[in-house]
């Protein structure tokens, strides 16, 4: 086959839209233009890639191939160039970068800081959940993730930078709040406001539990850990949460960490990108960067010390 980019990108923004006139003018071509470089490509591949039923068009099983592989053509041309363009000069470039909500606080400080160093660099910054994390990661539409701790068998590379202290809060007046010691089952008797089945946090919490025999209560969960901390600040629950996502609620004194038995948790931050992807040079920079100045950052935080012991 003698295909060509062209054909390529008017393929893959066809496949993308499943129409063709909102392909043409995302591509600035008319809409015969589209549909011809489509006949072309189905001409060399003898085989058709796109169906129409009704009113809607669909992938054929090799439209849907011929679309993975025009999506990981165009991003390694688009790798190509910005690749060259850093080569030039290590200040340009686009960083893609997702997180986990729970470290967004700091991880924006971080950014803020890196681009200090090299303001002309653009950054795409995807704040989600683990599973979308996990999603961007399967599809390689991100350089790097920050995230707790990264499951197995995904073909992922990560690295810890950053120890996550995850700690019981509740609102001030709760009658534990003022406690210098509460004691386990004094804490496996409350309930607690939870995020969502399948976050690192929810399951760190759930086998502290289940390895010290305890019930671990829960009231409701959430898919936000801004509203985890709101609900604990209604007194709807106890709370488990990372430190690093509190300092403005307890300089505020809306929230109130609890001396409980057996905490914090210890997890890790860690930076995490798909097993054998070729990370742009501005992309290893901040991985370089993350690694050396994010201990630093967060002596720079007005959070209490906790000793460093794993639980």
């Amino acid at each position: 086959m003698n295909l060509t980019f062209r054909q390529l990108k008017v393929f893959e923004a066809v496949a993308r839209h499943l129409n063709y006139t909102n392909a043409a003018k995302e591509l600035h071509l008319s809409q015969p233009a589209v549909s011809m470089q489509i006949k072309q490509l189905e001409e060399q591949t003898n085989t058709p890639l796109i169906e129409k039923l009704g009113k809607k068009l669909y992938l054929t099983e090799v439209g849907l191939e011929m679309q993975d592989y025009a999506r990981s053509t165009m991003q390694q041309l688009v790798d190509l160039e910005e690749t060259i363009d850093q080569m030039k000069s290590m200040k340009r470039g686009h960083l893609k970068l997702a997180v986990a909500s729970t470290a967004n606080h700091f991880v924006i400080r971080l950014l803020a800081r890196f681009a200090k160093f090299y303001p002309k660099i653009s950054i795409s910054l995807d704040v989600t959940n683990r599973s979308s994390l996990l999603d961007l990661l399967e599809k390689n539409e991100c350089d790097l993730v920050i995230m707790g701790s990264p499951p197995e068998g995904h073909n992922l590379q990560s690295a810890p930078f950053l120890e996550n202290p995850l700690v019981i809060v509740s609102h001030p007046h709760h009658y534990l709040a003022d406690r210098e010691h509460v004691s386990l089952q004094e804490i496996a008797n409350e309930e607690f406001v939870v995020r969502e089945q399948g976050s690192g946090t929810r399951s760190a919490a759930e086998r502290f539990f289940t390895e010290h025999e305890l019930e671990f209560k829960t009231k409701m969960d959430m898919s936000n850990n801004r509203a985890i901390k709101h609900a604990a600040e209604e007194g709807l629950g106890l709370a488990i949460v990372s430190l690093h996502t509190l300092e403005l609620e307890l300089k505020a004194k809306t929230l109130k960490i609890i001396a409980a038995e057996g905490f914090p948790i210890y997890r890790n931050w860690y930076v995490v990108q798909r097993e054998g992807k070729r990370l742009s040079p501005i992309a290893m920079v901040f991985n370089d960067y993350i690694m050396q100045e994010a201990g630093q950052l967060m002596k720079d935080f007005d959070l209490p010390l906790f000793k460093s012991v794993n639980v």
